[in-house]
């Protein structure tokens, strides 16, 4: 039986008692016990913190800092740059208090190697904190507690990093029916949110308060998987200390990937989230257990996210969770657990959904939650890629209800508008196809590119749009200059016309004399120019009311001239 829609709020009692199922899924060896044996330590603070400005979903945030500027624990170094990326970008904050040795390009925990601009602090073992407020929310507006969390650099802790004030409607929208808490944690090796849970929950549940009074939520529903029992155990015991009547902690199934936002909204609700569909058009929304204790940070203690719980696990000594500055270099954390010496590879998440990471250089960011050293031993190489005999298996355990065998094919001969009506994008990624795949190949690595290439040939696109955009726009405007340039020569001969045919014809013009062939002679033209030139005199009028003396001195001036008139004149040209 499935819900849709809002009509699940009616019945949402009997939900919350009973649980519905997800297509597919697997269940991995999930190698958690070894990281929960012991509570959380904090990582010491290295000598230098590597803080990447491009953390989370969207544009880069702006440097706020320079090369030697002293900065704060808490301080904001990198601010959400309105006019380039809109207001899907969030801040960086400095981990420490110290000075800014570099603000450059820097080597990013990512398989392609590339490097982002960061902010490189050297600490000045102070810890000394900026002023700390707490932020009451319940006094200001939602946008305003929005732009609060925005500039506090809360994100998504579970894995997308997506900016936590954009899942927090302007208020505009109709309430929400019920708020989802990720508990799940269903990746092999990663215990990161399953220690928060056990050691932290009070702080948790005030962070779920908080949510719950911004979306005005109709329940909210925290779903732990069952194979963490303790953590399950603290937020219940949490949830009942605060004694709310619309909150209840629920145990799931353990199977992979029922920490799948849309599977988890399956579980516990019934509703399916179709293509194209966000979870707010059927009244649900989903947040990390981490995500709500950074909101708790941010509001009640004015804390901006600079800290994270990472797992540290795989071929390593002592697997453990660390409380970790966000921008501290790996190989720190890996020092502390004690990295063994055959370890040949480091993955930033789990075994299904991580990624390979380039250096043990690269620092910690948001998105870390765990840190997992491979060995050939732990993670032999997989055979050899074999042919695909189409058993369907792949199929049977997506979660996505996809076809991934049609995907591959479609991906492998490039022919990529196909893979995108068999929904291409609806994959997660999770891996479940590769996990099970008997032919060893490896999918999602095919479903990556096929998304890679579409990605960079829209962009290309778009590029191409806008200059084309751009060429026409300049082709209009130098037409329109052109033509408003020959209106504006048109308009002045006109009016050089008007005024030639306004000047009177003088007398001295009428009787010029001419020679035998019937032109004008030259001495004939010269004396008719001089006689209109003195016609078109302009008399000042300063020359008016003179005195007898001043009459004088211009007569004799008049005179000089009809003297020098009269020596010019045998030097005249002679009539033809």
């Amino acid at each position: 039986m499935e819900v849709s829609g809002r009509d699940h709020q009616t019945r949402h009692h009997t939900l919350t008692m009973r649980l519905f199922d997800f297509n597919g899924g697997v269940k991995p060896d999930y190698q958690k016990e070894a990281s929960t044996q012991t509570p959380i330590a904090v990582s010491p603070t290295p000598t230098f913190l590597v803080i990447p400005l491009h953390q989370s979903i969207g544009g880069t945030p702006r440097p706020l800092v320079s090369v030697d500027d002293r900065v704060l624990k808490g301080q904001r170094i990198g601010a959400a740059d309105a006019s380039i990326s809109g207001d899907l970008s969030s801040a960086v904050h400095a981990s420490t208090s110290g000075h800014v040795v570099a603000v450059e390009m820097r080597l990013m925990p990512h398989p392609s190697g590339l490097s982002a601009l960061c902010v490189v602090i050297a600490p000045d073992g102070r810890d000394e904190w900026i002023e700390r407020k707490p932020f009451d929310y319940r006094y200001h507006t939602r946008d305003e507690t929005r732009d609060y969390l925005r500039d506090a650099g809360v994100v998504g802790l579970g894995g997308a990093v997506f900016p936590t004030h954009l899942k927090i409607s302007s208020g505009k929208e109709d309430r929400l029916d019920t708020l989802i808490i990720n508990g799940a944690e269903c990746e092999p090796y990663i215990t990161c949110d399953d220690a928060l849970m056990k050691e932290r929950a009070d702080a948790i549940i005030q962070g779920v308060a908080i949510l719950h009074d911004l979306l005005a939520a109709g329940q909210v529903l925290i779903g732990i998987e069952d194979n963490k029992p303790e953590a399950i155990a603290a937020m219940q015991a949490a949830v009942r200390a605060r004694n709310p009547s619309d909150m209840e902690v629920i145990a799931v199934p353990t199977r992979y990937p029922a920490g799948g936002a849309k599977q988890l909204i399956r579980v516990l609700t019934g509703i399916e989230v179709p293509h194209g569909k966000r979870s707010t058009d059927y009244g649900v929304q989903c947040f990390n257990v981490g995500t709500a204790y950074a909101i708790h940070e941010a509001i009640n203690l004015g804390q901006p996210l600079i800290s994270r719980i990472v797992t540290v696990a795989g071929n390593v000594t002592t697997p453990r969770n660390y409380e970790v500055l966000v921008g501290t270099p790996m190989k720190t954390l890996l020092a502390q657990s004690q990295r063994l010496p055959d370890t040949d590879c480091l993955i930033m998440g789990g075994p299904m959904m991580g990624v390979a990471l380039p250096s043990d250089e690269v620092p910690v960011v948001k998105a870390t939650n765990c840190i997992l050293a491979g060995s050939k031993k732990l993670f032999p190489p997989p055979p050899p890629e074999m042919p695909c005999i189409r058993c369907g298996e792949c199929a049977t355990v997506c979660p996505a209800d996809l076809q991934p065998f049609e995907l591959y094919w479609f991906s492998r001969a490039k022919i990529f508008g196909k893979a995108q009506e068999y929904h291409l994008f609806d994959c997660i990624e999770c891996g479940c196809c590769s996990y099970v795949c008997p032919s060893h190949i490896p999918l999602v690595d095919y479903y990556r590119f096929a998304k890679s290439e579409i990605w960079a040939h829209e962009s290309e696109k778009e590029s191409a749009d806008k200059a084309r955009d751009h060429y026409e726009f300049r082709q209009l405007r130098e037409e329109r200059e052109t033509q408003e340039r020959s209106a504006r020569l048109a308009a002045k001969a006109a009016t050089s016309r008007t005024a030639a045919m306004a000047v009177p014809e003088t007398p001295a013009t009428e009787n010029i004399p001419v020679s035998a062939t019937g032109s004008a002679t030259p001495a004939a033209l010269i004396a008719a120019a001089l006689e209109r030139a003195r016609a078109q005199q302009v008399h000042p009028k300063n020359t008016t009311d003179l005195t007898p003396a001043q009459q004088a001195e211009i007569a004799a001036i008049e005179a000089r001239r009809t003297e020098i008139r009269t020596q010019a004149h045998p030097h005249l040209p002679l009539d033809d």
